[in-house]
Parts: C-alpha cells; sequence; structure tokens
C-alpha cells in the first residue's frame, strides 16, 4: 500500500481530491486530469494515481464540480434499447471508456414516441450535462432543434444514414441490407421475404436496402415483406414465418432484422419440416453469440456495437469543453458472417 494511503472510514474524513493528490505526490490538477482526461497523463502516473484513488476510496464531488466547472459531469444514455440483448455491448463499451474518468453515467428508456425522447432530454439538459449519447427512433421537427440547440456535446449513435446535429458514430443500415439480400441472391434464393420488429428509423433503411436490391433484379414483392411494430423475438419471428408461408408457401428465404427473429424463423422452419437451408434460407441481423452455435447456424450481419459505445463515449470526453463542433460522422461499417442457413450449395443441414 502507498504510504499516507489508508482508506478513510468515518463520514467526517471524506477524502478529498488535495488528499489524493498530497499521497501521489503530484498537484490537484494532475490527479484531475488523470481521471477526466487520461490520455492528456503518462500511462505510469495516471496507475500510480488511479492506485491512490482506489486505496483511499476517493469519490469525485459532482455538486463541487457543477459549481466550479462548465458541467455536472454526466453523461445521459437515451435509448430505448435498454431492455434489448443488443444494446448490451453498446453499454459496455460505453461504461469501459467512461470508467478511467470522473464522470458517471445515467440511462433513461424513453417510450413509444419523439415527444417522450424530447422530455427525457430536456431532463438530462436540466442537470448540466457533460454530453448526451442518443439512440434515437423516430425524427421529427421539434426532436432534431432541441439536438441541434443542445446545451452539451450530442453523440447520435448505431446510424449514421443523416448528418447529425454535432456527432454521430454507427453503421449504414441501408448498405448492411443490401449486402445481405445480394448473399440471399448469390446462393440461388429468389422469392426472399423481409422479417421484421420494431418500426423505425433504423428498419426503415434496412427496408430501403433489401427494397433496392431486388427491384433491381426485378424480383421485389411486397406482399413478402412481414412486419409487425413490436419488440423483436423469437415467438415473433416463428410468428412471421409462419404467418409468410402460409400466405406466400413458394418463398425460399427471409431476410430478418434481428437474430432473434431468424432464430424463431429457423425453429418454424423445423416445425414445418421446411429444410434449411436446402428450402429455405435465413439471414438475420447483429450476429449475436447464439448464431455460431445454432443448427444449423445462422448467417447474420455483425455490427461492431462494443465498438459503437466506447467510440461515442471517447468523443463525449474529447469534445467536453471544446464548444461545439461541426458535424462530424463515423461509419464503423459492419461484417456479413456466412453460416450454414444459407448455404444452399452444400446441401441440406435441417
Amino acid at each position: 500500500m502507498i504510504p499516507g494511503t489508508r482508506r478513510r472510514r468515518h463520514r467526517q474524513e471524506k477524502v478529498t481530491l488535495s488528499d489524493v493528490a498530497q499521497a501521489a505526490g503530484v498537484s490537484a490538477i494532475t490527479v484531475s486530469r488523470a481521471l477526466r482526461e487520461p490520455e492528456k497523463v503518462s500511462p505510469g502516473l495516471r496507475e500510480t494515481i488511479l492506485m491512490v484513488v482506489e486505496q483511499m476510496g476517493y469519490v469525485p464531488d459532482m455538486a463541487a464540480r457543477a459549481l466550479a466547472s462548465k458541467d455536472s459531469g454526466l453523461i445521459g444514455v437515451l435509448t430505448p434499447g435498454l431492455t434489448s440483448y443488443a444494446f448490451i455491448a453498446v453499454m459496455r463499451g460505453i461504461e469501459d471508456r467512461v470508467r478511467s474518468t470522473d464522470l458517471r453515467i445515467q440511462y433513461a428508456n424513453p417510450g413509444d414516441d419523439g415527444e417522450d425522447d424530447c422530455r427525457k432530454l430536456r431532463f438530462f439538459f436540466s442537470q448540466n450535462p457533460a454530453g448526451i449519447v442518443y439512440v434515437g427512433r423516430q425524427h421529427d421537427p421539434a426532436l432534431d432543434d432541441l439536438l441541434q440547440h443542445a446545451p452539451c456535446p450530442v453523440v447520435e449513435i448505431m446510424d449514421v444514414s443523416r448528418t447529425p446535429a454535432e456527432m454521430a458514430v454507427g453503421i449504414d443500415h441501408r448498405l448492411a441490407a443490401e449486402a445481405a439480400t445480394r448473399h440471399l441472391l448469390e446462393q440461388g434464393y429468389r422469392r426472399i421475404a423481409l422479417l421484421g420488429g420494431i418500426i423505425d428509423n433504423r428498419s426503415r433503411r434496412r427496408l430501403e436496402g433489401y427494397r433496392a436490391v431486388l427491384e433491381g433484379q426485378g424480383l421485389f414483392d411486397p406482399d413478402l415483406v412481414q412486419s409487425i411494430d413490436g419488440s423483436a423475438s423469437v415467438g415473433l419471428g416463428a410468428h412471421l414465418l409462419e404467418r409468410l408461408l402460409t400466405a406466400h408457401p413458394d418463398a425460399d428465404a427471409a431476410f430478418c432484422h434481428s437474430d432473434d427473429l431468424a432464430l424463431g424463423a429457423l425453429f418454424e422452419c423445423q416445425r414445418l419440416g421446411r429444410r434449411v437451408p436446402t428450402d429455405f434460407g435465413i439471414c438475420g441481423f447483429n450476429d449475436f453469440d447464439y448464431a455460431g452455435v445454432a443448427y444449423p447456424s445462422l448467417t447474420s450481419v455483425r455490427l461492431p456495437r462494443y465498438e459503437i459505445g466506447f467510440r461515442a463515449a471517447d468523443m463525449l470526453i474529447r469534445a467536453t469543453g471544446a464548444g461545439r463542433q461541426p458535424p462530424t460522422l463515423i461509419d464503423l461499417g459492419f461484417q456479413l458472417i456466412p453460416r450454414q442457413s444459407t448455404a444452399r450449395s452444400a446441401g441440406p443441414v435441417s
């Protein structure tokens, strides 16, 4: 243990920034910089400071920070995906980047309309935050205006299909859908359906990509688009596939808006005796952990979800105190991961 770093136990003995600085043999400004802007402190010194912080049990005084600086040290994360498995990796990325700073994270899960997004954004703004990470479902003039005039840096994440108010990081969902649809065509499928859950900006972009590729081949049939505005689930995927094949038994493949839907479609094919991939091909989206171990394994579009969260938090940290930035858009790209569920040339699997 570093001398002088005995953990203080009593409420009246609250550890201060100056205490940490004295124990580490550095200035209070250096300690603050190590916590807020770690890239500006040498790795060895930063490691020493973090060790002292841990041993002394130092907790930043956010009220004092709010009085002494331009923000409260809060990063607000507004996303409708808090209950979604897809967002877990994004949260992990955000938290891993923020962990080495004295910033803290507050999450909010809005409702199904832009009005609730506006209410929660205003609540965040009232707390004088250091920045906001925003995952929107819809865009409307009131919401766009609120983001445009935000009092702090804002990073919009997941989708990069439009110019952001300030910063955005994610992927182009239309291009991802185009790649998935072309892959199904290359495997010899022709009556390709789309199975969708929640209808939001990202799902609309995927529909655009799917439709554009099939229209280019003269194969688009709007009746093969099966979508219900609800949370994606395995059960919904099974239901949508059963509904598709009842109305269109000649359908021979499906591009699914999520791996949950794809897994449900796979189970329904097995129940109905449709061999995958010989009789029916399935492509998912997100490339969840189970996609590679399902049987047959699921072809899917892999998103860099962790990297999106990490980069979003990093952009906010770097923008803190720098004022409004010109629009910055970072496209992290995607990968199509071909597996057994579309390997038609390899013969039947199930």
